[in-house]
């Protein structure tokens, strides 16, 4: 286990449970709780309250959809609860069970603030949410790079310094937990804050996110309603902690980590997850895929796109069908670690998008892509595995949702991506992409694969220089390979493909760069086709 820990807290440069002198701390040892005595599962508590993350300050989900309210009562008398602000006043009433009350509010409009009271037929005491607002709430998850906070980033003092101006945009954050058993309730790190420098400004990896706070503050200036951002991440974990056991028996994953700590298969989505599904959500953003790149890679085109789905069946059923059932996923593609090194990056970014290239597509539909493989970063404190670089990443994520979640027209949120690969002679391919580009001379950006047998990620692989050749095209010489051998073709195919925002191809701008991808003319035509109605 010690082996485990500090391979992948130093050598990968991930922050993993807390690892000190080789052996795994729980989080209860580093991070205080908010209340010891909150019930963890479904029992009866002593008192009436609100679920622990519900709380002053908070943002629920805006109408159309229905935001879900519940807490506990400790006696089995109805429970009121009066809704009070601008568009008026609702009154709902709530049976106990187990000692659990919940309500389904009407639709709400964006805006506020609301008070929210609940008192128990029989009790005089009472219970009162203030200043609540109703907008969207975006769930922000994964390991250390979705954890890399603001006090963290290359200009942290002018992001600081820019909290305080939004204060409709709300942060929540879940402590770290885990559990061998699905929890009904979780531990508060962070409750609901409007945020300020000091909230944002403190501790590495362990206050709130940089990309899930920019993501959020890039979304309120183009939407101009309450945005509510709820954290909940782990460094250094893989994708099968976070996912259900319907997960781990569908993908066929069998064993675990050889280590203990938050690795585990289920621990995460039992402990930081499963409480959570009463909540309404719009949707939710993802950075992992560090721990997999040496972890089960090859099962990660099965685990990340069924995690994706067993979340969104989970969300939709525990709000009551509110969730919608398809609601908007966005990730970002794997960044950066090591130059010249052959260590699981350009796999992980393949299978990230379900081994398509692209997102939305037709295995992962609803979902977007922020690609980050041109944010190298070899000077970040924290490791190159964490670049620092995280507006671009927060705002590839926002070009996202814009055009996926709120279906905006004209929004360009895709990098260029071929739609053929043809030849001309007997030495050149021509690759066309679906959009005009931006491109500039290579020697190594592309690799050909020259063998009478079908390819591999293993295979032996040759550079070859490409060129700019017209608005939506490239031309690639294939040397000394005769065309009929030319089996695969694969671009920006390593871990540190090329210099900040100096990769080769980029779409007309240059925002976006393009992914990178592996063609095979056996394999692959699904993607060449499938792109072209994306």
């Amino acid at each position: 286990m010690r082996g485990l820990c500090v391979f992948l807290a130093v050598s990968l440069g991930v922050f993993l449970a807390h690892c000190r002198d080789g052996k795994t701390v729980s989080p209860e040892a580093t991070r205080p709780r908010q209340d010891a005595s909150e019930p963890r599962f479904l029992s009866a508590g002593r008192e009436l309250r609100f679920a622990s993350y519900y709380g002053a300050g908070m943002v629920l989900q805006r109408a159309p959809e229905r935001a879900v309210v519940w807490g506990y009562g400790g006696r089995k008398a109805p429970v009121l609860l009066t809704l009070a602000g601008p568009q008026g006043r609702g009154i709902y009433n709530s049976s106990v069970a187990d000692g659990i009350w919940r309500v389904m509010l009407d639709p709400v409009d964006a805006g506020g603030p609301y008070n929210i009271t609940v008192t128990q037929e029989g009790s005089s005491s009472s219970v009162t949410l203030t200043d609540v607002l109703f907008g969207d709430i975006w769930l922000c998850g994964g390991q250390s790079n979705m954890a890399f906070t603001v006090a963290q980033l290359l200009n942290a003092s002018e992001e600081l310094a820019q909290a305080s101006k939004f204060p409709s945009v709300r942060i929540f954050m879940v402590a770290l937990e885990q559990s061998d058993e699905e929890m009904t309730d979780l531990t508060v790190e962070v409750p609901w804050s409007v945020p300020t420098a000091a909230l944002l400004g403190e501790g590495n990896f362990t206050h709130f996110s940089a990309v899930c706070w920019l993501f959020g503050r890039y979304l309120f200036k183009s939407l101009q309603y309450p945005i509510g951002l709820v954290q909940s991440c782990w460094g250094g974990t893989p994708v099968e902690a976070w996912s259900s056991s319907r997960v781990i028996q569908h993908c066929g994953v069998k064993d675990s980590m050889d280590s203990a700590g938050p690795i585990q298969k289920s621990v995460l989505w039992n402990a930081m997850i499963h409480p959570l599904l009463n909540m309404t959500l719009k949707g939710a953003i993802w950075y992992q895929g560090e721990a997999n790149s040496a972890y089960n890679r090859d099962k990660y085109n099965c685990t990340f796109p069924s995690m994706i789905d067993d979340w969104r069946t989970a969300f939709h059923s525990g709000s009551g069908n509110q969730t919608a059932s398809d609601f908007p996923f966005g990730f970002v593609q794997l960044s950066t670690w090591k130059k010249n090194a052959a260590d699981g990056f350009p796999e992980i970014r393949w299978h990230q998008t379900a081994d398509y290239g692209f997102a939305p597509n037709e295995r992962m539909k609803h979902t977007f892509m922020a690609v980050a493989l041109d944010l190298p970063d070899a000077e970040s404190p924290w490791g190159s595995i964490h670049p620092r670089f995280k507006q671009d990443a927060a705002y590839r994520l926002m070009l996202g949702a814009r055009a996926v979640a709120y279906g905006e027209k004209g929004i360009s949120f895709q990098g260029p991506y071929p739609i053929s690969v043809n030849t001309t002679n007997t030495t050149h391919l021509v690759i066309t992409y679906n959009q005009d580009i931006s491109a500039t001379q290579s020697e190594n950006i592309f690799e050909i694969c020259c063998s009478k047998e079908p390819c591999g990620y293993d295979s032996s692989w040759t550079h070859v220089p490409m060129m700019p050749q017209g608005p939506t095209t490239v031309t690639v010489l294939v040397g000394k390979c005769p065309m009929r051998d030319v089996s695969s073709l694969r671009y920006a195919w390593t871990d540190w493909p090329c210099d900040f925002k100096a990769c080769p191809i980029y779409s007309a701008d240059r925002v976006l760069p393009a992914p990178p991808f592996i063609w095979d003319p056996r394999i692959l035509k699904k993607s060449l086709n499938i792109i072209k109605h994306v």
